[in-house]
């Protein structure tokens, strides 16, 4: 597989600035010189935890995409960082993992985190030398945050955090993890019971257990962290005590959610190109597989899905940059999303025959890459659920909403603190 350059398809150019064009081509480039070969090697050594694209996404300040310039980052926005993911996970899933799961709790510390918190930790993840991951899953709760067991428990002006989180992405590159932890007792209700610490993975009874390969995205960690009396300072709170939960909705909703549909749409995007190029050169009959009705009819199903999975994506951020409430629209997107690329990769794989099993194959691999879009940031039936929400108008809180002036303030920080006037792959 060759990755290439491919212009931005028209139906996109709405919600995409010159500037963003200019990001999609160097990701593309990025993406054909460093990533590619990388590959093979990540899906031939699975045991093994990639840190040379970390290392070159830091380079490029792309963990800073939607960090303020006042802190070091671009400023670039949802649209930016949507580029990003999806241009990276068409040739490589796994390192379009690597840098959205570092994305999600950076935007728990824009939401929640003091001047002085940003201060000190932003400019670290803008300049590389620090990575983040987000600890909210656990082994008896799962995904279930109401059911989160680790506790923490507040000794003069320490707190002390025992337990154990699951499925942690970047578990083994990251330099310090956003920790949801119980700090209410158990008749508090779960919007009062938790509470967001930032742990910073050197300090005494912090452990990752050793990497274990999943189905797929190789190269990429999502490991388990083991919590035995660590002990982090009261400044270490993320948010107010008993405040966790909106924490972890609110980075789940406008980063988790929107960064996976990014992830399942360059797969998706892969696994149509894949599909046709091999249909095209495949003889049959005196012509082609791809000139048979019976398969164009699968071939056109896939491109109306992934057409519509990649309008989904673009409007829900479009939007979340101009600062529209569309804590829905951020929903469907994942949900669609991957259920739509997974049915695309199913059709590949059955358009393929036997091809499709050969191991140096990429379709084996994208297919395995897709089942991981499904269980973070919610399943497809917690998205239902909050879609019903939605629909019935019950959503208790809408994100996107209640961060809306995020942008602006962003923006008139960075100016007072005489940042630039103007950045490239700024929002619209």
């Amino acid at each position: 597989m060759t990755a290439g350059h491919m212009k931005p398809p028209q139906a996109l150019l709405p919600y995409l600035t010159a500037t963003h064009q200019q990001l999609w081509r160097e990701v593309d480039s990025f993406a054909s010189e460093y990533v590619e070969p990388l590959v093979i090697q990540m899906e031939s050594t699975p045991h093994a935890v990639d840190h040379r694209l970390a290392e070159m996404f830091a380079e490029r300040g792309w963990f800073a995409v939607t960090v303020p310039y006042a802190f070091g980052g671009t400023a670039a926005g949802h649209v930016a960082k949507t580029v990003l993911i999806h241009r990276l996970a068409r040739v490589s899933a796994a390192a379009a993992a690597i840098l959205q799961a570092t994305l999600i709790p950076v935007g728990a510390l824009l939401h929640f985190g003091t001047i002085e918190q940003k201060a000190k930790w932003l400019p670290q993840v803008a300049d590389g030398s620090l990575l983040l991951s987000i600890a909210s899953t656990e082994p008896r709760a799962g995904g279930h945050i109401g059911g989160i067991e680790t506790i923490a428990e507040r000794r003069g002006k320490e707190w002390v955090i025992n337990g154990s989180k699951i499925h942690i992405g970047n578990s083994h590159i990251a330099g310090a993890h956003l920790v949801i932890a119980r700090t209410g007792g158990r008749e508090a209700t779960t919007s009062q019971a938790l509470t967001a610490f930032l742990v910073e993975a050197d300090r005494a009874g912090l452990w990752v257990t050793d990497h274990r390969p999943g189905l797929g995205l190789h190269g990429f960690s999502a490991g388990k962290l083991d919590l035995d009396q660590v002990r982090v300072p009261e400044h270490n709170v993320i948010g107010r005590i008993g405040q966790g939960l909106s924490v972890a909705q609110s980075s789940s909703i406008l980063y988790g959610r929107p960064n996976l549909a990014a992830v399942s749409l360059g797969i998706h995007e892969t696994v149509v190109s894949t599909t046709t190029t091999y249909l095209k050169g495949r003889p049959r009959y005196q012509r082609a597989l791809s000139d048979l009705h019976v398969l164009r009819n699968r071939v056109g199903a896939m491109e109306a899905r992934l057409r519509a999975a990649r309008l989904l994506a673009y409007h829900a951020v479009h939007l979340l940059d101009r600062a529209v409430p569309c804590d829905a629209e951020l929903i469907n997107s994942k949900y669609l999303g991957h259920q739509w690329a997974v049915e695309s990769a199913q059709d590949a794989m059955e358009l393929h025959g036997g091809q499709a099993l050969n191991a140096d194959y990429p379709l084996q691999r994208l297919w395995r890459d897709i089942q991981h879009t499904y269980p973070p940031a919610g399943t497809g039936e917690v998205q239902r659920i909050r879609l019903a929400d939605s629909a019935l108008g019950e959503a208790a809180v809408e994100w996107s909403h209640q961060f809306s002036d995020m942008s602006v303030a962003r923006e008139s920080l960075s100016r007072q603190l005489g940042s630039p006037a103007s950045h490239p792959y700024e929002s619209p």
